[in-house]
């Protein structure tokens, strides 16, 4: 055998091997955290961004979807890069963003198409671009939902019924406040700790929208449902800024579409769940309050807006209870 022989033979093998490992070597993992089972509305989220990324780039990227109900612990995660991305709440992220606390303001969204607009117009956009500085990618917008009452004690119909409850809440200053100065008991904890934490009477109640008390089966736990929807809670995809950084400008693209996918996906949701949720709480057991005394609620939570417009965004605040299409 020539020694030319042998080379084209060592070539051949080599491009061989190549070939076959190439795809193998090309293929990147992408992990996103969410606190939900995936038979919710972040779940519903996280599927259809798995799904059009993936097929955008022939499954050169995979996307393992993975629950972490500490939504805390699952940012921090995304910040120091050890998961790619998190869908979460705001509640938590107000710790890392502070501007993002004025979007955890009692009342001042009117209703989901108010702050669907809000959220996807330039005011959403400016929130958006907070996160580069914090160490993180504020992607776009998705949603939890407006936030009612539950609790195991009683019917709540007014703010006097609020008094004295021990409420869970996540871990954010004007979520507290409000409870504070409505005369409740607000107890921040990890979503991981609550369902124990009602179980062993730690807390008597806390505060979720639909389609997360139906998700968690949070009527295994608590009596009594009250629609304050005192609260939006919306929720965010952020990512980390290396690995977003190291998509070409193509899959780039390609994520954002997918990330557009996913805000569909969750707020179709969300919208479903809306509409079936408190039927479906009712046939489960729980007592359900539908008739709230709204404005004696933001009477009475009005020295906590005075401190709202102090220590946030005043201008901001304003600017969300004003916009119209």
């Amino acid at each position: 055998m020539t020694i030319h022989t042998i080379r084209r033979i060592v070539l051949g093998s080599a491009v061989a091997l190549g070939l076959a490992a190439g795809p193998a070597l090309a293929q990147t993992q992408v992990t996103i955290l969410h606190p939900l089972p995936l038979n919710s509305h972040y779940g519903a989220g996280a599927t259809a961004l798995k799904e059009s990324f993936e097929r955008a780039t022939n499954n050169r990227f995979r996307v393992q979807i993975q629950r972490n109900d500490n939504e805390r612990e699952a940012i921090e995660s995304v910040q120091i890069g050890t998961a790619e991305c998190v869908i979460t709440s705001t509640g938590p992220v107000g710790n890392f963003v502070p501007a993002v606390r004025n979007v955890d303001v009692p009342f001042l969204f009117r209703d989901y198409a108010h702050a669907r607009g809000v959220l996807d117009s330039d005011i959403g956009q400016w929130l958006l671009e907070q996160f580069r500085p914090r160490g993180l990618v504020g992607v776009i917008w998705l949603e939890n939902g407006f936030r009612h009452l539950t609790n195991s004690r009683r019917e709540v119909h007014t703010p006097a019924d609020v008094r004295g409850l021990k409420v869970r809440t996540m871990e954010n200053q004007v979520h507290m406040r409000a409870f504070q100065t409505l005369g409740a008991q607000p107890t921040p904890m990890a979503f991981s700790e609550l369902v124990p934490a009602l179980q062993q009477g730690t807390v008597d109640g806390q505060e979720n929208p639909i389609p997360v008390i139906v998700a968690n089966n949070l009527n295994q736990v608590q009596r009594f449902l009250t629609l304050t929807a005192h609260v939006y809670s919306p929720a965010v995809l952020i990512c980390n800024p290396g690995f977003i950084g190291r998509l070409s400008a193509a899959d780039r693209a390609a994520f954002q579409e997918a990330a557009r996918a996913a805000q569909r996906a969750n707020r179709d949701r969300v919208t479903a769940d809306e509409q079936t949720g408190v039927e479906e709480l009712r046939r489960r057991g729980m007592t359900v309050v539908t008739q709230v005394d709204t404005a004696a609620f933001q009477a009475a939570l009005a020295p906590a807006f005075q401190v709202y417009e102090r220590e946030l965004d005043g201008n901001l605040l304003r600017r969300i209870r004003e916009w119209r299409p």
